[in-house]
C-alpha cells in the first residue's frame, strides 16, 4: 500500500481558536473539514512543505521557529496509508483569507467534533483539547 506524507497545521488564534478548512466540491472528501496543510513535494522537508502550503491556500507567512511538531496520524484509507504530522502555529503575518474557495472557521477545541472531519483529522482533536482547555 502506498504511504502518502500530508502536513497539517492547527493554527491557533489570540483566542484559543483553531482555524479549519471546509474541502471544496470535486475534491476527494469534499464536505469534510480538516486543518490547513497539504502534501509534500518530492524532497520537501515537512515544515518547508507546510510553510508552502499555508501561504499558497490562506495567504499568511509562518516562519519555521513559529512550528511547533503536537502529534501525527497515521491512518490507512482504502488505496493509501497516510501519514500526517500535526504541528502547532500562533504566529503568523497576514491575515487568515480562503485563496481556494474553501470556507474557513474559527472553532474551540471542545467544539471541533461538531464539524464533520476525514477519518484521520478525528484522532487529532484530542491532542488539541488537552492543549487548549
Amino acid at each position: 500500500m502506498k504511504l502518502t506524507l500530508v502536513v497539517a497545521c492547527a493554527l491557533i488564534d489570540a483566542d484559543n481558536r483553531v482555524l479549519i478548512a471546509q474541502r471544496p466540491e470535486g475534491k476527494q472528501l469534499a464536505g469534510l473539514w480538516e486543518f490547513p496543510g497539504g502534501k509534500l513535494e518530492p524532497g520537501e522537508r515537512p515544515e518547508s512543505a507546510l510553510i508552502r502550503e499555508l501561504h499558497e491556500e490562506l495567504g499568511i507567512t509562518v516562519e519555521e521557529p513559529c512550528l511547533a511538531p503536537l502529534t501525527f496520524a497515521s491512518h490507512g484509507y482504502e488505496t493509501f496509508h497516510l501519514l500526517m504530522p500535526l504541528y502547532v502555529c500562533r504566529k503568523w503575518q497576514g491575515t487568515v483569507a480562503s485563496r481556494e474557495g474553501q470556507a474557513l472557521a474559527w472553532v474551540r477545541a471542545n467544539k471541533l467534533r461538531d464539524y464533520p472531519m476525514p477519518p484521520a483529522d478525528i484522532p487529532l482533536i484530542a491532542h488539541l483539547t488537552d492543549l487548549l482547555l
